[in-house]
Protein backbone atom coordinates (compact mmCIF):
# COMPACT_ATOMS: atom_id res chain seq x y z
CA UNK A 1 0.00 0.00 0.00
CA UNK A 2 2.94 2.32 0.70
CA UNK A 3 4.18 1.86 -2.90
CA UNK A 4 0.66 2.58 -4.21
CA UNK A 5 0.53 5.91 -2.34
CA UNK A 6 4.06 6.78 -3.45
CA UNK A 7 3.09 6.20 -7.09
CA UNK A 8 0.06 8.45 -6.69
CA UNK A 9 2.31 11.22 -5.34
CA UNK A 10 4.75 10.65 -8.22
CA UNK A 11 1.91 10.93 -10.75
CA UNK A 12 0.68 14.17 -9.18
CA UNK A 13 4.18 15.65 -9.33
CA UNK A 14 4.65 14.52 -12.93
CA UNK A 15 1.29 16.04 -13.93
CA UNK A 16 2.26 19.40 -12.44
CA UNK A 17 5.75 19.37 -13.97
CA UNK A 18 4.44 18.28 -17.38
CA UNK A 19 1.73 20.96 -17.39
CA UNK A 20 4.30 23.61 -16.50
CA UNK A 21 6.70 22.40 -19.20
CA UNK A 22 3.93 22.28 -21.83
CA UNK A 23 2.89 25.85 -20.97
CA UNK A 24 6.46 27.07 -21.16
CA UNK A 25 7.64 25.11 -24.19
CA UNK A 26 4.48 24.55 -26.20
CA UNK A 27 3.93 21.81 -28.73
CA UNK A 28 6.99 20.02 -30.12
CA UNK A 29 7.26 19.76 -33.92
CA UNK A 30 7.21 15.95 -33.79
CA UNK A 31 5.84 13.34 -31.35
CA UNK A 32 7.89 13.17 -28.15
CA UNK A 33 7.93 9.38 -27.88
CA UNK A 34 7.74 6.23 -29.98
CA UNK A 35 4.24 4.95 -30.79
CA UNK A 36 5.03 1.63 -29.09
CA UNK A 37 5.54 3.41 -25.78
CA UNK A 38 2.67 5.92 -25.98
CA UNK A 39 -0.29 5.35 -28.25
CA UNK A 40 -1.21 9.00 -28.60
CA UNK A 41 1.80 10.28 -30.57
CA UNK A 42 1.57 13.42 -28.46
CA UNK A 43 3.66 16.51 -29.06
CA UNK A 44 2.97 17.59 -25.47
CA UNK A 45 4.02 15.86 -22.26
CA UNK A 46 0.77 16.09 -20.27
CA UNK A 47 -1.14 13.53 -22.42
CA UNK A 48 1.77 11.11 -21.93
CA UNK A 49 1.50 11.44 -18.15
CA UNK A 50 -2.24 10.80 -18.43
CA UNK A 51 -1.56 7.68 -20.49
CA UNK A 52 0.89 6.41 -17.86
CA UNK A 53 -1.78 6.98 -15.21
CA UNK A 54 -4.19 5.06 -17.43
CA UNK A 55 -1.73 2.15 -17.59
CA UNK A 56 -1.48 2.22 -13.80
CA UNK A 57 -5.27 2.28 -13.49
CA UNK A 58 -5.54 -0.69 -15.87
CA UNK A 59 -3.23 -2.72 -13.62
CA UNK A 60 -5.34 -1.89 -10.54
CA UNK A 61 -8.66 -2.45 -12.30
CA UNK A 62 -7.66 -5.84 -13.73
CA UNK A 63 -6.21 -6.89 -10.36
CA UNK A 64 -9.42 -5.96 -8.52
CA UNK A 65 -11.58 -7.81 -11.06
CA UNK A 66 -9.38 -10.91 -10.92
CA UNK A 67 -8.42 -10.57 -14.60
CA UNK A 68 -4.72 -9.83 -14.12
CA UNK A 69 -2.64 -12.80 -15.27
CA UNK A 70 1.05 -12.92 -14.45
CA UNK A 71 1.98 -12.35 -18.13
CA UNK A 72 -0.39 -9.38 -18.37
CA UNK A 73 0.89 -7.99 -15.04
CA UNK A 74 4.48 -8.28 -16.28
CA UNK A 75 3.63 -6.57 -19.59
CA UNK A 76 1.69 -3.70 -18.01
CA UNK A 77 4.25 -3.17 -15.24
CA UNK A 78 7.14 -3.04 -17.72
CA UNK A 79 5.15 -0.64 -19.90
CA UNK A 80 4.32 1.57 -16.91
CA UNK A 81 7.94 1.78 -15.76
CA UNK A 82 9.13 2.46 -19.31
CA UNK A 83 6.56 5.26 -19.60
CA UNK A 84 7.55 6.74 -16.24
CA UNK A 85 11.25 6.60 -17.12
CA UNK A 86 10.62 8.26 -20.49
CA UNK A 87 8.57 11.07 -18.90
CA UNK A 88 11.14 11.65 -16.17
CA UNK A 89 13.96 11.64 -18.73
CA UNK A 90 12.07 14.20 -20.85
CA UNK A 91 11.59 16.43 -17.81
CA UNK A 92 15.25 16.08 -16.85
CA UNK A 93 16.52 16.98 -20.33
CA UNK A 94 14.45 20.09 -21.01
CA UNK A 95 17.57 22.25 -21.23
CA UNK A 96 18.95 19.95 -23.93
CA UNK A 97 15.65 20.14 -25.84
CA UNK A 98 15.86 23.90 -25.64
CA UNK A 99 19.15 23.83 -27.54
CA UNK A 100 17.79 21.65 -30.36
CA UNK A 101 17.33 23.34 -33.73
CA UNK A 102 13.76 24.52 -34.14
CA UNK A 103 11.48 23.16 -36.85
CA UNK A 104 9.93 25.71 -39.20
CA UNK A 105 6.48 25.05 -37.71
CA UNK A 106 7.82 26.32 -34.37
CA UNK A 107 8.08 29.79 -35.84
CA UNK A 108 4.62 29.77 -37.39
CA UNK A 109 2.21 31.90 -35.47
CA UNK A 110 -1.33 30.63 -34.94
CA UNK A 111 -3.77 32.16 -37.43
CA UNK A 112 -5.72 33.93 -34.69
CA UNK A 113 -2.49 35.71 -33.71
CA UNK A 114 -2.04 36.79 -37.33
CA UNK A 115 -5.57 38.20 -37.36
CA UNK A 116 -4.87 40.12 -34.13
CA UNK A 117 -1.66 41.54 -35.60
CA UNK A 118 -3.53 42.49 -38.78
CA UNK A 119 -6.14 44.38 -36.74
CA UNK A 120 -3.35 46.18 -34.87
CA UNK A 121 -1.66 47.15 -38.15
CA UNK A 122 -4.97 48.40 -39.57
CA UNK A 123 -5.36 50.61 -36.50
CA UNK A 124 -1.80 51.89 -36.84
CA UNK A 125 -2.37 52.56 -40.56
CA UNK A 126 -5.49 54.61 -39.77
CA UNK A 127 -3.61 56.65 -37.16
CA UNK A 128 -0.63 57.20 -39.45
CA UNK A 129 -2.92 58.40 -42.26
CA UNK A 130 -4.40 60.92 -39.82
CA UNK A 131 -0.90 62.03 -38.85
CA UNK A 132 0.08 62.43 -42.53
CA UNK A 133 -2.97 64.67 -43.09
CA UNK A 134 -1.98 66.73 -40.04
CA UNK A 135 1.60 67.07 -41.27
CA UNK A 136 0.41 68.03 -44.77
CA UNK A 137 -1.78 70.72 -43.19
CA UNK A 138 1.21 71.99 -41.19
CA UNK A 139 3.38 72.12 -44.34
CA UNK A 140 0.69 74.06 -46.19
CA UNK A 141 0.09 76.52 -43.36
CA UNK A 142 3.54 77.04 -41.90
CA UNK A 143 5.81 79.99 -42.41
CA UNK A 144 8.79 79.74 -44.74
CA UNK A 145 11.22 79.24 -41.85
CA UNK A 146 9.13 76.42 -40.34
CA UNK A 147 8.34 74.75 -43.65
CA UNK A 148 11.57 72.72 -43.93
CA UNK A 149 11.06 71.13 -40.48
CA UNK A 150 7.41 70.46 -41.29
CA UNK A 151 8.40 68.78 -44.58
CA UNK A 152 10.91 66.56 -42.74
CA UNK A 153 8.24 65.54 -40.25
CA UNK A 154 5.81 64.83 -43.11
CA UNK A 155 8.40 62.71 -44.94
CA UNK A 156 9.20 60.68 -41.80
CA UNK A 157 5.50 60.04 -41.14
CA UNK A 158 4.93 58.99 -44.76
CA UNK A 159 7.81 56.53 -44.47
CA UNK A 160 6.31 55.07 -41.30
CA UNK A 161 2.97 54.72 -43.10
CA UNK A 162 4.64 52.89 -46.03
CA UNK A 163 6.40 50.45 -43.65
CA UNK A 164 3.14 49.85 -41.79
CA UNK A 165 1.26 49.19 -45.05
CA UNK A 166 3.99 46.78 -46.23
CA UNK A 167 3.80 44.87 -42.94
CA UNK A 168 0.00 44.80 -43.16
CA UNK A 169 0.18 43.44 -46.71
CA UNK A 170 2.62 40.76 -45.59
CA UNK A 171 0.22 39.71 -42.81
CA UNK A 172 -2.70 39.63 -45.25
CA UNK A 173 -0.67 37.41 -47.60
CA UNK A 174 0.28 35.06 -44.73
CA UNK A 175 -3.37 34.75 -43.69
CA UNK A 176 -4.50 34.10 -47.27
CA UNK A 177 -1.80 31.47 -47.75
CA UNK A 178 -2.62 29.71 -44.48
CA UNK A 179 -6.36 29.70 -45.19
CA UNK A 180 -5.83 28.18 -48.63
CA UNK A 181 -3.40 25.51 -47.43
CA UNK A 182 -5.08 24.25 -44.29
Amino acid sequence: MKDFNQLKVTFEQLEQQAAELDRRRGEHHQPLFDERLFRGQSRLLTPCVKEAISTFDAINREKQNGLLTSARAEYLTERLFAQLNAIQRELATTTIRGNEPKHSSYYRKPINTLYQELAQHQDWERRLKDMVREKEYLVAHSSFSEQQAAQKALFATEQRLKRCQAAKLKLENQITYRERNQ
